[in-house]
């Protein structure tokens, strides 16, 4: 993510043209253009847990694989050792006066690829914040440290247009004050964060945030008071966005950066009540599947965390899970409601967990309905110009009719 060790992959492109098949796992990595030459040379063979812009195409070409599998499973995989890690390359925030660093803005799978791997080479970044929780990690687990100040990669809040402005108010009509929240980053999130402002007593427990959460703290409106598990903080695994965003979790003691594995534990979120999941998608079928990885056999993005927070705001008292998106893709060409998902799809979230489903057109309701009920809400809050054909393709494909 934003602690992606861009220098040393650089360097490990150069120097992994004198080897072959050298094997990279990895989560989402920003400024990772450079592994691109020793990748179609094959000497480096990524294998991504959750692809991003730099290695999309590499997988449709072939070039680089990806691992679907949930975030909470990624650290278990590795101390199980059913994934080996020979070398960790890491970013980590300059060392205390106790010798302590800190991975800063990303400890996911970070963490528990250091416990396990042989050897441990990080570059130390003094613009790299130093954050709480489960960050820490001392010089002498790291075996090789190079120094470079080097700015993080940035993510600038989104510009919302009316479309998710729309996405917000309905999803901010099915929060309640007291609710603990999960969210991540893009417009739906900030449109739905931006519509918050007269709620109290929010709290967060989310893999991840952006900057949008970060109003809501300083007026108060997220406090963290109400949550039975971490009291008064506010707890994810990494962050991405702005220089703002990443001032405002150096060395706040209210945000504490935790193992993933633990936080999107389904036990860890469902002990919070009033949990509220937020999660988008890139189609759902008329019987409530959600693809939220891939466009077909696409590969778009990863599984991510999405079904842990989906599960586990529904084991919680009072709580609710939420999957939002736009009604159309592709500029309006598109349905994203669709009969049946597209040949290839990956279902990130079964039918049987998906509680509610928002689009610009209003809320849908799914928990506990029949499959021909679901055809009818999801169709009532697809686009107008494709409901005519999508009553049609109901009939034909679930025997829905009306």
């Amino acid at each position: 993510m934003a602690a992606t060790p861009w220098v040393l992959l650089d360097a490990l492109a150069e120097h992994a043209l004198q080897h072959s098949n050298i094997e990279l796992y990895q989560l989402h990595l920003e400024h990772a253009e450079g592994l691109a030459k020793a990748v179609d040379g094959g000497h480096l063979a990524p294998k991504a847990y959750f692809a991003s812009e730099y290695n999309r195409q590499l997988i449709q070409a072939g070039k680089a694989d990806y691992i679907p599998i949930s975030l909470s499973d990624i650290p278990r995989l590795f101390r199980k050792g059913e994934q080996r890690i020979d070398v960790a390359l890491i970013q980590v925030a300059p060392p205390d006066r106790h010798g302590i660093c800190s991975l800063g803005i990303s400890v996911e799978a970070t963490r528990a690829a250091c416990e396990v791997a042989d050897i441990v080479i990080a570059h130390i970044n003094p613009q790299m914040p130093r954050t709480h929780g489960d960050a820490f990690i001392h010089l002498n687990q790291i075996d090789i440290a190079y120094e470079q100040d080097l700015p993080l990669p940035e993510h600038s809040p989104s510009v919302l247009n009316q479309i998710n402005r729309r996405i917000g108010e309905q999803i901010a009509t099915l929060i309640d004050d007291g609710d603990c929240l999960q969210m991540g980053i893009g417009d739906i999130p900030d449109a739905t964060l931006a519509c918050l402002g007269q709620h109290q007593h929010l709290g967060i427990h989310t893999e991840m945030f952006s900057d949008g959460v970060i109003e809501l703290c300083e007026r108060g409106v997220i406090d963290n008071s109400r949550k039975r598990k971490h009291a008064g903080k506010l707890v994810t695994g990494f962050v991405l966005g702005s220089k703002k965003l990443y001032d405002f979790v150096d060395d706040n003691s209210a945000v504490v950066f935790l193992d993933i594995e633990y936080i999107n534990s389904i036990e860890t979120i469902c002990r919070n009540p009033n949990m509220v999941s937020i999660n988008s998608a890139l189609q759902v079928d008329l019987s409530g599947q959600i693809c939220a990885d891939s466009l077909g056999t696409h590969i778009y993005s990863g599984v991510g965390g999405q079904l842990d927070f989906v599960m586990g705001a529904n084991l919680s008292d009072h709580g609710r899970s939420i999957l939002a998106f736009p009604s159309t893709a592709g500029g309006g060409q598109y349905s994203r409601i669709v009969p049946v998902l597209a040949l290839g799809s990956g279902v990130v979230t079964p039918r049987g967990s998906v509680h509610y489903v928002v689009t610009e057109y209003g809320t849908a309701n799914l928990r506990g309905k029949s499959l021909r009920e679901r055809s009818r809400a999801l169709i009532n809050i697809a686009h107008p110009d494709f409901r005519e054909t999508l009553e049609k393709q109901a009939y034909e494909y679930w025997h829905v009719r009306g």
